[in-house]
């Protein structure tokens, strides 16, 4: 998936006037590429539109009119779209009980290791690698970026309606699963028809 460019990002002012009906259509975006496993974990499926929108609130948020800055949050993001036969996916630890946050996120310590996150493509795994640096021996952070890397084997299976696909977690203290819907997964596959664009 083509990375995005500083032409497509529009300047603040410009963004305003079009900022609810963008949002409004990245909400409808997500809703097939919104997965939850379980109660507390969700991952959104990124790509160029979703990354534009998070560039786009991050100046918003940040009143950032400097180009360089721009550029700065633009190579952050850019970093987070899929690559060649990826799935690029943003890890939310979702804990509604302000009181509880550290004890739950304590239970979770290594929720982000290896072997714990895969897809299940029938009787195959792909198993989710995490970016580094989200997370301390000590510490662990709500949010995390991960990818899954499919084989063209895998692509196909994925895209086959045929083959169960399966988001899975596997953590002492943690263990759940969904199967992907129909239109999550058709959703899902252009992003690796969308490889060359």
């Amino acid at each position: 998936m083509k990375k995005l460019t500083l032409s497509e990002i529009q300047p603040l002012g410009a963004y305003e006037q079009d900022r609810i009906a963008f949002r409004q259509r990245i909400i409808a975006l997500k809703t097939h590429r919104r997965i939850a496993v379980g109660e507390l974990v969700t991952l959104v499926f990124e790509n160029r539109e979703t990354m534009r929108f998070q560039i786009q609130e991050m100046m918003r948020t940040e009143h950032l009119y400097d180009e360089a800055k721009i550029r700065h949050e633009l190579e952050t993001y850019n970093a987070l779209i899929p690559g060649p036969g990826e799935l690029s996916a943003t890890l939310f630890i979702e804990i509604t009980e302000p009181d509880r946050v550290k004890e739950l996120l304590d239970r979770l310590m290594g929720i982000d290791e290896p072997k714990r996150i895969w897809l299940e493509l029938g009787d195959e795994r792909c198993e989710a690698v995490f970016e580094a640096g989200h997370s301390s021996e000590e510490k662990l952070s709500a949010v995390h970026y991960l990818r899954f890397r499919l084989t063209p084997a895998q692509q196909r299976r994925f895209a086959d309606a045929a083959c169960p696909v399966r988001l899975v977690i596997d953590h002492p203290n943690y263990q759940a699963s969904v199967q992907l819907r129909p239109e999550s997964r058709r959703t899902l596959s252009d992003d690796f028809a969308d490889d060359t664009h």
